[in-house]
């Protein structure tokens, strides 16, 4: 679990959502934020924060127990799946970013034609790797 926790963050991601990840991947879940922050010793606000983070990443799904109010959340079924699709709409995005400020500054900056072409590009290569491999793991469910 810590492992994980170093491995995130050398990715720029926090170190507990690194550690709540490994967490999760091996005993899975339901927990609690209580049990959470209990068992990886860090405070509730981390776990909150993190939690969401991981939860918009579509890592993690909230769920609940019958007669009981407390928010509970588990690995999700498709992470990975999932993980990728949010990486590739990023990668879109980007792209159309990168493609309209080329449209805005080519006349008048010639010399960024080739830069933000190339980047365009680049990001153009890596959603269809992306969009390969959602529909590579899409087979796999």
């Amino acid at each position: 679990i810590e492992r994980m926790g170093l491995a995130a963050e050398a990715e720029g991601l926090t170190r507990i959502a690194g550690r709540m990840n490994g967490l999760f991947f091996l005993y899975g879940g339901p927990f609690s934020f209580s049990e959470l922050a209990q068992r990886l010793q860090v405070s509730r606000a981390s776990v909150s924060t993190n939690v969401r983070m991981l939860r918009d990443l579509v890592i993690l799904e909230q769920v609940s127990k019958p007669g009981d109010r407390q928010d509970y959340y588990q690995l999700a079924e498709h992470p990975f799946s999932s993980l990728m699709a949010g990486y590739l709409k990023r990668m879109e995005h980007m792209e159309r970013i990168v493609r309209e400020a080329d449209d805005a500054v080519c006349d008048k900056l010639p010399e960024a034609h080739g830069r933000l072409q190339n980047m365009a590009r680049f990001y153009a290569a890596a959603k269809e790797s992306a969009q390969a491999l959602v529909e590579r793991l899409d087979t796999l469910k």
